[in-house]
């Protein structure tokens, strides 16, 4: 019985409008208090299950926030979204998410969500092939915030690292560590990071006075499998052309190439050291644990929500009794905010930190790239 109740007749027993009882169950601060628990003590009794859509009457404003994302099994996925879910636990607001593969596009995803007005703004995760179309939902007033777009540029509010900086890192330690021969197993062609990682890679070795050598650049595509082809290329090499070290850039590319030296009877790090990028869950239960560059996913989903939520709704402000995490991501938003100049889209780039493991033969320790 409680489950065919509306809005309007919660609001006919607690003898308050449709407003009051829409504030409450949005917990703003301006109900009289002797009325709030009126309407709830009517909630509860009725067993009252607010319509999410209905909840933002009283402002005209719907409470759903949209997430554009990868499948969960994108590995870093997860990560991400756990960031954004803590703190939306924090707020009256409910995400409703739109699933799509980024290396197809769905426009039609993206024209359903303006068509149904359902939600009052949109996290999008690597959208890459819908940068133009984010933009135009952008144009009709809904706010947007990319985490990790590797598309176009597109004039949005973005979320992310710096890989060029976090590439030159990784192939600074492996030559401060005596590498000069030093390969890299590069991403898909068509993601923006690739080439940024390129650039760091070659800055780092220029900057030593090594001449990057094309012969040590291998086309990867971010997978296991892909990781093992170009591994079999490498060590297919005479002893004398080998590389002593490789970068790779990500993990998944990483555990391929650990598993043909072990096939090849290689030694690492003895025979060749390896350095990855993301430091995904399975990197430190490697063997050898793989040495990488952190990328702060958990972090990003923070920041990128927290971000958001300052353009749905510039009056919102999360607990005071939050974590101190949760602080810090408020920081670099409000950091954000306050050095904006002019109409420039807002671009954070978030720290990562150079993981030192077993793969690369040096004594563990952490450094942080921002």
């Amino acid at each position: 019985m409680g489950s065919k109740l509306t809005i309007s007749d919660i609001a006919r027993l607690a003898g308050v409008s449709k407003a009051t009882v829409s504030r409450v169950i949005n917990q703003k601060a301006n109900v009289d208090p002797v009325t709030r628990e009126r309407v709830l003590r009517i909630i509860n009794e009725k067993g009252f299950v607010p319509s999410i859509t209905a909840s933002g009457l009283a402002g005209g404003r719907s409470r759903l926030i949209g997430v554009l994302s990868p499948p969960f099994t994108w590995p870093f996925v997860p990560e991400i979204m756990r960031g954004v879910a803590e703190l939306m636990e924090h707020t009256s607001y409910e995400i409703v998410l739109y699933s799509i593969n980024p290396t197809r596009g769905h426009s039609d995803v993206l024209d359903r969500i303006i068509g149904m007005r359902l939600t009052s703004g949109l996290l999008a995760i690597l959208p890459r092939k819908l940068g133009k179309h984010l933009s135009d939902l952008r144009d009709h007033g809904l706010p947007i915030v990319v985490i990790d777009d590797q598309g176009p540029p597109v004039d949005l509010p973005w979320v992310g690292i710096n890989n060029r900086e976090s590439a030159y890192e990784a192939t600074r330690h492996l030559i401060e560590l005596g590498h000069r021969r030093i390969a890299h197993i590069q991403g898909p062609v068509d993601f923006r990071c690739t080439a940024e990682r390129l650039e760091g890679y070659t800055q780092a070795l220029l900057e030593t006075a090594i001449t990057p050598d094309p012969g040590l650049i291998f086309q990867g595509d971010f997978t296991t499998e892909g990781g093992r082809a170009c591994a079999e290329q490498i060590f297919s090499l005479d002893a004398s052309e080998r590389p002593s070290a490789i970068f790779s850039a990500n993990d998944h590319m990483a555990y391929g190439i650990l598993v043909v030296a072990e096939e090849y009877g290689i030694r690492v790090p003895e025979d060749v050291a390896i350095v990855g990028f993301d430091d995904m869950l399975l990197s430190s239960y490697m063997r050898p644990a793989l040495t990488t560059i952190r990328q702060p996913f958990y972090d990003m989903g923070k920041v990128a929500i927290e971000l958001l939520m300052s353009f749905v709704d510039p009056q919102f402000s999360f607990p005071d009794d939050q974590t101190y995490k949760r602080a810090e991501a408020a920081l670099i938003v409000q950091q954000l905010l306050n050095n904006r100049e002019g109409k420039e889209p807002l671009h954070c780039h978030l720290p990562t930190r150079l993981v030192v493991r077993e793969s690369c033969g040096a004594a563990q320790h952490i450094s942080v790239s921002g």
